[in-house]
């Protein structure tokens, strides 16, 4: 994946790729979802991945579980992301492309558990170094 697409505008197909494969709810529709399930609302609305599209912001599904609490893969990465200074759009963006240090899967499929290692070291290693 080329460097200077995350330094590029996202482009518009991703939403939709997104939306289709996943979801992709309006921040105000997860608020609501998450005060009535969630022990812990605001905690959970803190760790959430937000997208921000034309004047919306939006929660792209790949972060959910069944249940609709937080895959805890994707809040550990989203977090190390953050101190890392990524933005919300480009930890998107490369969650869901083919990445080179996970031998082509994308980061979106590999968010079990058992991957959070290699998704760590993909992520300071391909994405890190392409937004600095």
């Amino acid at each position: 994946m080329p460097a200077d697409l995350y330094r590029s505008p996202i482009p518009p197909q991703l939403w939709d790729a997104i939306r289709d494969e996943f979801g992709l709810p309006a921040l105000d529709q997860v608020r609501e979802r998450l005060e009535a399930g969630s022990p812990d609302p605001e905690r959970a609305l803190r760790q959430l991945v937000r997208v921000f599209i034309d004047e919306g912001t939006f929660c792209p599904g790949f972060q959910f579980q069944p249940d609709m609490s937080l895959n805890p893969v994707i809040t550990g990465l989203f977090h190390r992301a953050m101190l890392l200074r990524i933005p919300h759009n480009y930890f998107a963006l490369w969650m869901m492309n083919p990445c080179h240090a996970l031998d082509g899967a994308r980061p979106v499929d590999r968010r079990q558990e058992q991957h959070q290692t290699a998704l760590t070291a993909a992520l300071e290693s391909t994405l890190a170094r392409a937004v600095a």
